[in-house]
């Protein structure tokens, strides 16, 4: 597949506004699923501005266990309840944290981090795991990125097979 290049857009909603579709032309025609989550891992992470992480918490066992992201070495394994993505995943809601410092039981896997969104992956009434993005910016994310990240885990839930990848 050649190189999408940068999307780049006068506003935020016109930036996702060519983000899912470039997202779903690029993992529509591929039937590996751990292979789409790879690619959607690194399209998030190439094309978010002010973000200094984006991937994927993959529910293995009772846990959520990292998958496919951009970014430096993470936590590899989250207790659900605990931190933002282990809130996502007991509360079955998108949390949206302007600074993680005050969020109770945050982990801090990467100290650059100061902002965080986390959508939780459902299908068919099942949770699978959990979409993370962090940015060094305080108050990075807002309700824009909410609507449209769970819009982008809509598109993912049309071609992944999650149930090939996880252990629920």
């Amino acid at each position: 597949m050649e190189n999408l290049g940068k999307i780049k857009a006068d506003t935020k909603e016109s930036f996702y506004d060519m983000l899912l579709p470039a997202l779903e032309g690029l993992i529509s025609s591929e039937e590996d699923s751990l292979a789409n989550i790879c690619n959607t891992a690194s399209l998030l992470y190439n094309n978010l501005d002010d973000i200094n992480w984006a991937g994927f918490y993959i529910m293995k066992d009772g846990e959520l266990v990292l998958g496919p992201f951009g970014g430096k070495i993470a936590c590899v394994r989250i207790k659900v309840g605990r931190g933002v993505c282990g809130s996502a995943v007991r509360d079955k809601k998108t949390y949206v944290v302007p600074n993680v410092h005050e969020f109770e039981g945050h982990i801090a896997c990467d100290s650059a981090s100061n902002s965080e969104i986390v959508v939780p992956i459902i299908k068919d009434g099942i949770l699978y795991g959990v979409l993370d993005i962090d940015s060094p910016i305080f108050n990075r994310f807002d309700e824009v990125d909410k609507i449209y990240l769970e819009k982008a885990v809509e598109v993912m839930n049309k071609y992944i097979k999650w149930e090939e990848i996880a252990r629920v």
